[in-house]
């Protein structure tokens, strides 16, 4: 195999150069990507052209555009310069394979050979999550979707796990996008625990049968770095020095700290959209990928520049009005680094 993404990567020591393969790992919430056809099983109806949104092929086609437009742009900043973009990337949002299918053959896209695993869940909006990958880097040996049981007759979006190889290494990804907080936070707390705990027992169960694992968690969790279902159940740690051998790292709990956030409410800063990283990741001495950085990708064209959302991601709509923006939530993405030997 070629250099991973036509890229290396160097860090200059007092000792010597040395160079890295880099891998971009996404995540980004697509806010309402749906087609525009009704599905009788689920509440679409305001996002077809006889809903209230009036949702029509020119709408869904300026989305279609505004959405890989993002995806495009992603790690290629002026520090890496990845033409290939993320080799793995969770997205939330997203209604079905029709809008999986029509984003992958995107202009923009099409040149990078995306596939996708994705699994109909029984969310009452009908959102799923999926994961593109790029198959030219990422093999997936396994996937399967978990399903979070609420109380009564609530349902949400099933957690996604896809079981991979990573240029020859093995990988375990989560993607997840957890109960939203309407009706307020504490109110609704109980139901991103419950999703915490799926994820949570389905990890150890990994972690009990093989040991200590690279895993990477994403996703939209509706929860900060510092809430319960983040920091006690996942037991994230801020620290990469406070995380055991089968434990976590989040390093967005420091971005956080520092008032970076993914998504504006009410004038207030959330970072509901995380990556984290399980121990063996850590590791930068090892010959496989390591974790080297995270970032939220919030350049200028992705933010309102006037009006009352002035500062706040360019959000798609507004009520029912169609606002042409991208997302009300900014991207997320971490760097991992391989050391190459040439």
């Amino acid at each position: 195999m070629g250099l991973f993404f036509c890229l290396l990567f160097s860090i200059v020591s007092a000792q010597k150069k040395q160079l890295y393969k880099t891998a971009v790992i996404a995540f980004y919430n697509c806010e309402n990507f749906y087609d525009t056809l009704n599905d009788p099983l689920s509440r679409d109806d305001e996002f077809t052209p006889a809903g209230e949104k009036h949702y029509t092929s020119k709408i869904y086609s300026d989305k279609l555009e505004k959405i890989a437009t993002v995806i495009s742009r992603i790690g290629r900043d002026e520090s890496f310069k990845n033409p290939d973009g993320p080799a793995i990337m969770g997205i939330a949002e997203i209604e079905n394979k029709n809008v999986l299918n029509d984003l992958i053959e995107h202009p923009l896209l099409k040149n990078r050979n995306y596939n996708y695993v994705h699994f109909d869940s029984k969310d009452e909006r009908g959102v799923d999550v999926a994961l593109l990958y790029n198959p030219k880097y990422f093999k997936v040996e396994a996937s399967k979707p978990l399903f979070v049981k609420m109380p009564g007759y609530y349902y949400t979006r099933d957690i996604l796990w896809v079981k991979g190889s990573l240029e020859g290494e093995t990988i375990h990804i989560y993607v997840n996008h957890w109960p939203s907080r309407i009706g307020g936070q504490e109110l609704t707390e109980s139901s991103r625990m419950i999703a915490a705990r799926v994820l949570k027992n389905h990890m150890d169960s990994i972690l009990k049968a093989d040991g200590s694992q690279k895993i990477v968690i994403m996703g939209d969790f509706n929860d900060d770095p510092i809430n319960k279902s983040i920091s006690e159940i996942l037991k994230a740690k801020e620290h990469e020095s406070n995380v055991s051998m089968f434990g976590l790292f989040n390093p967005f709990a420091d971005l956080y700290k520092k008032g970076i956030g993914s998504i504006l409410n009410r004038d207030v800063w959330s970072l509901f959209d995380q990556i984290i990283v399980s121990y063996p990741l850590l590791n930068k001495k090892q010959d496989g990928f390591f974790y080297y950085r995270s970032q939220v990708f919030n350049p200028a064209f992705l933010t309102e520049n006037t009006g009352r959302y002035k500062g706040y991601p360019m959000r798609t709509w507004d009520g029912n009005t169609y606002r042409g923006g991208y997302s009300d939530h900014f991207p997320t993405y971490i760097i991992l680094l391989k050391a190459a030997h040439l």
